[in-house]
């Protein structure tokens, strides 16, 4: 064998290697003090399945898959206690998002919505970033995948504005204004995931995670409506700043709003499918707003919309069998969902929670929670999914948080937002990252450097106008 056949081999080994090698590591400890063998040996598995997550020696579901395997074949859970994860409500809640959301791609109202943004906003490079993030933003209750919202329907509008004004990295013209508007078109695609529980695949894992670790109910207007005055601050200032520190060489961009207004000739009036599908987009969103009241859960309103879609023919059954993002989410949410839960049954997070403490201990707790946000924030530079930091790292953070004396839904709230605002810091932090990154319009040291100061832009926005709102919600 050649020495670069013997390295292709070694670089398919060792994600594997360093993935075994954690978990059995772990697994081999005695386990602290007071802490039940079992508890132990699940984190093991835990522990071997996030390092499985960020070093992808397998696809995310095989790796889960694997993780199932283990727990139900070591006797560490039952087989009936392992799949327990298939029953969880929030669990269906974001796979039926994930084909409603199809319905917006395939009927192409997605698109519509986008251009119709471009055509009315998009008269000058500014403006044409708050378009594009105006489109984000409305279709971000509906689409559970950020990376599907961004590379599926903004990222090819971004495209055709490029070709439209001859900006390519090609031919070094991308900073006519392919680099501006990928940048913002990326940082906005972060924000409008943090504004609604249904944005982003792991959003709902977190609404999981505080109820089972804490005892609290994270709804669909609850999350939006804290999240919403420090969510339209940053998509207000954020493009405002890319565009001061990484300005676009034309200013006026009047061909981008024609192009639009082209599209939407091309596209014609409404057809029957797409007023099918706005009117399962106001139905679950009236719905997830007035559900609680009404008395009909988040995912039995998810259930209604995709019958309505199905039942007009806007889906077809071909369509759901063939959504690979949802059941590929189904099989990891679940895997990720069983272990964390008995993780908590089983006394190893309030085991963490109790060893942590100590290090903020003693502190006030405004404090304390500052130091554990910063913490929780900047350690997404060591990954490279949102859904691998918040199974590792969320539960536990937040237990330690409400110990030092932080308001309980302040605590699972702030962290819930800092789980997506954190992907802004670099090239790889989460699924629509490589997306953007990938058409290489914005060179890795000024995608880092922009991030970071994003981010602290993120840090204030929503500690100082969101700490007041949330002051007004009576959160703290």
């Amino acid at each position: 064998m050649s020495n670069s056949e013997n390295k292709k081999t070694m670089g398919k080994l060792t994600p594997w290697l360093i993935t075994l090698g954690v978990g059995l590591a772990i697994w081999f400890m005695p386990p602290p003090s007071g802490l039940d063998i079992k508890a132990w040996n699940l984190f093991a598995i835990f522990v071997a399945t996030i390092v499985g997550l960020i070093l992808k020696p397998m696809p995310m579901g095989a790796v889960a898959v694997m993780a199932m395997a283990v727990v139900a074949l070591t006797n560490t859970l039952t087989i009936r206690e392992t799949i327990t994860g298939f029953s969880n409500t929030t669990i269906w809640l974001i796979v039926v998002a994930f084909f409603i959301s199809r319905g917006f791609i395939k009927t192409g109202l997605g698109a519509r919505i986008a251009y119709l943004f471009v055509g009315k906003f998009g008269k000058r490079s500014l403006g044409l970033s708050y378009a594009l993030l105006g489109s984000d933003l409305v279709l971000a209750p509906a689409i559970p995948s950020n990376t599907a919202r961004g590379g599926g329907i903004i990222m090819p509008i971004i495209r055709s504005v490029c070709e439209t004004y001859g900006s390519r990295v090609e031919d070094g013209t991308e900073r006519k204004i392919g680099s501006f508007l990928v940048k913002t078109g990326f940082q906005g695609n972060i924000i409008t995931a943090a504004m609604f529980l249904t944005a982003m695949a792991a959003n709902p894992l977190i609404a999981t995670f505080a109820s089972d670790v804490a005892g609290l109910e994270i709804t669909w207007i609850g999350w939006f409506t804290a999240a919403i005055v420090p969510g339209l601050a940053s998509l207000f200032l954020i493009p405002r700043f890319i565009y001061w520190a990484y300005p676009p060489e034309i200013k006026e961009t009047p061909a981008a709003a024609e192009m639009a207004h082209d599209k939407l000739k091309e596209m014609g009036p409404l057809r029957i499918a797409e007023k099918y599908m706005l009117l399962v987009f106001g139905l679950v969103l009236t719905l997830w707003i007035f559900g609680k009241t009404l008395g009909i859960h988040g995912t039995t309103t998810a259930f209604i919309g995709l019958t309505v879609l199905l039942v007009t023919q806007v889906l077809s059954w071909e369509d759901i069998k063939s959504e690979k993002g949802a059941w590929d989410t189904l099989v990891w949410f679940a895997a990720l969902v069983m272990m964390a839960s008995f993780l908590n049954k089983l006394g190893m997070v309030s085991w963490f929670t109790e060893t942590v403490q100590g290090l903020v201990g003693g502190m006030a707790w405004q404090l304390a929670f500052v130091v554990l946000v910063l913490v929780y924030f900047y350690s997404h530079y060591f990954f490279a999914s949102m859904t691998a930091h918040i199974t590792a790292m969320y539960a536990a953070f937040l237990m330690v948080a409400i110990a030092a004396g932080a308001p309980p839904m302040l605590a699972a709230l702030v962290l819930a937002f800092s789980s997506n605002l954190f992907a802004c810091t670099t090239h790889y932090g989460t699924g629509s990252a490589p997306v953007y990154f990938g058409t290489g319009y914005v060179p890795q040291n000024t995608w880092w450097i922009l991030g970071f100061k994003i981010s602290l832009i993120h840090l204030v926005t929503w500690g100082v106008i969101g700490g007041i709102w949330w002051k007004v919600l009576g959160l703290w």
